[in-house]
């Protein structure tokens, strides 16, 4: 558990490093902007066809055709409903984005600070990246849809949205933190053998990502807070081995 902390401690001393704190903002702040526009754009489809689809439903569409106030309140579930459903999706557009885009950003900066003495074995490529992110998007939103039936059951939708978060943030970041400095072997290795303590790094991210103000800063800070993680592990596991390091 203390090197969890430490890593998030390690991710917010990142914070005072020039350029660090605006890679921090901006991948959330887009994807609250798309999602709101889609969400605004589709919003009367959307509940049109949830409407109807109550109105056909067997044995219970007459019902609610009859009683306006069942109507109205289904409409209403119907529409927070979207409203929590968006908040997923926007985490993981915006994990994907930090992965993508505003990670190898601020590797960059950290690792010149703070793991100079690691050799860029270039284990893992833009394009492994980018295969790791649609794999980890897809199978994301899969589990997401299998789940909804369990968050009918009070509590159960905090619990999953916890637990998919941080096994979203473990596979999303694992992958882009250690990819220019870890070779190959190292790549398939590191995170194997620390799968455990990496779960709880994401799971710290996904309670942070339900704190309103906080949730803003969530997906980059994780991020960094693995990138801190993962190269102390690396530059523990080289030294371990008594690899000399040539820089």
């Amino acid at each position: 558990m203390k090197t969890v902390l430490l890593s998030y401690f390690s991710a917010l001393r990142s914070l005072a490093r020039p350029g660090v704190f605006w890679h921090l903002v901006w991948p959330t702040l887009l994807a609250t902007f798309l999602w709101t526009a889609a969400m605004l754009f589709s919003w009367g489809a959307l509940v049109g066809w949830a409407e109807g689809a109550a109105l056909d439903a067997p044995l219970v569409g007459g019902w609610l055709q009859d009683s306006g106030v069942a109507m109205m309140v289904l409409l209403v579930l119907f529409k927070i409903s979207l409203v929590v459903f968006m908040l997923p999706l926007i985490y993981l557009t915006a994990t994907l984005i930090i992965g993508a885009v505003a990670l190898p950003m601020m590797l960059e900066k950290v690792a010149a600070q703070d793991y100079p003495d690691l050799a860029r074995r270039g284990g893992g490529s833009n394009l492994g990246s980018l295969w790791n992110a649609l794999k980890v998007g897809l199978g994301f939103v899969v589990m997401l849809f299998l789940s909804l039936p369990l968050w009918l059951l009070p509590g159960a939708g905090l619990l999953i949205s916890l637990v998919l978060t941080a096994w979203l943030n473990q596979r999303a970041f694992a992958y882009d933190a250690l990819m220019v400095h870890a070779d190959a072997y190292e790549l398939k290795t590191i995170p194997r053998q620390h799968h455990g303590k990496l779960f709880t790094v994401g799971l710290a991210g996904a309670v942070l990502a339900h704190v309103p103000l906080l949730n803003l800063l969530a997906p980059a800070l994780t991020g960094l807070a693995f990138v801190h993680y993962l190269l102390g592990a690396l530059r523990g596991a080289r030294q371990n081995e008594h690899i000399i390091e040539v820089v």
